[in-house]
This record gives C-alpha cells, structure tokens and sequence, in this order.
C-alpha cells in the first residue's frame, strides 16, 4: 500500500476546515487539522508533514506567521496558502518566504489536488537532492577517513537534518 502524503489543514473557519480535510481524506491524504497557528506550529512540531495548507487569516497568529515558523522548522515542508483575504502584497510576501503556492477561496478542489500533488513532488525533489548529496559525502568519507572519523562525519550529517 503507498504511503499517503501527510497533510496538515490550518484555518480557523472550523466548518471550512472540517468540509475541505474530509474532501482530501476521501482521495487518499492524511490530514491533520489545526483551527490557529499555535495548535498548527505545535503539531508540526509533534509529527513530520509533507505539506500544509494554511488560511492567511487568522486571530492571534496569522498564517504568513505560520509559513515562516514551518519553513524555517522543517526543512522539506511545501506550503500553500489558501484564502478568502487575499492581495498581491500578500501574495508576494508569502513567495519571498517560501509559499508553493497561493489559492484564493473558494477554491476548485480539481485545482487544489493538482497544486498538492505538484507541491508534494517538489518536496520530494527536494528530499532526494539532499539524501543524494549526504550518500556522496558519505561515500566520500568512507574512502579517506577512520572509522571514528566516519561516525563523527555521520553524527554531523545527522544533525543537519534535524
């Protein structure tokens, strides 16, 4: 069975959010919910997502607040912000920090699963290029270090991914 992308939903409309996750959980996803950007930053924090989709507005901690927190934690995350509040200003900020995407709502759910999917691949290029990069450094290593010298070299690649 293939492995379903893990998607956390942000929006502090909870009829909104329940309607949309139940949508995407229908066509495969795994979806966590979060109603502001605090619950969302902290499950982000507790569980590993391939992609989050976040509402722009919202009380206390907005979700240009939240992209930033996400893209600076978790290093392979694909963002895509969807709202009902939309400009180019900020539409343009959101890029500059990292945003896949950015939806207005209402959305077309067949243009929402498109947007995913191609968020979810270039998460995986992504993912790929760096493992691709620490097997050579690795591989490297191995041909002209000690045996501590590797584990110490491991232990640093280790860390970098976190």
């Amino acid at each position: 069975m293939p492995k379903k992308i893990k998607l956390l939903i942000v929006d502090d409309e909870i009829k909104f959010l329940n309607s949309i996750a139940k949508r995407l959980e229908m066509r495969g996803f795994d979806v966590s919910r979060a109603t502001n950007g605090y619950e969302a930053v902290e499950e982000a924090r507790n569980n590993k997502f391939d992609l989050a989709l976040l509402d722009l507005k919202m009380p206390s901690m907005d979700g240009k607040q939240v992209l930033e927190i996400l893209k600076r934690e978790h290093r392979f995350i694909e963002v895509i912000i969807l709202t009902g509040h939309g400009s180019m200003d900020s539409a343009v900020d959101c890029t500059k920090l990292g945003a896949f995407n950015y939806l207005p709502k209402p959305y077309e759910l067949e243009k929402l699963l498109e947007v995913l999917l191609q968020a979810y691949k270039e998460r995986m290029k992504k993912k790929f290029s760096s493992d691709q990069a620490r097997m050579e450094k690795l591989a490297e290593l191995a041909t002209g270090s000690s045996p501590l010298g590797i584990l110490r070299a491991m232990k640093e690649l280790d860390d970098d991914e976190k």
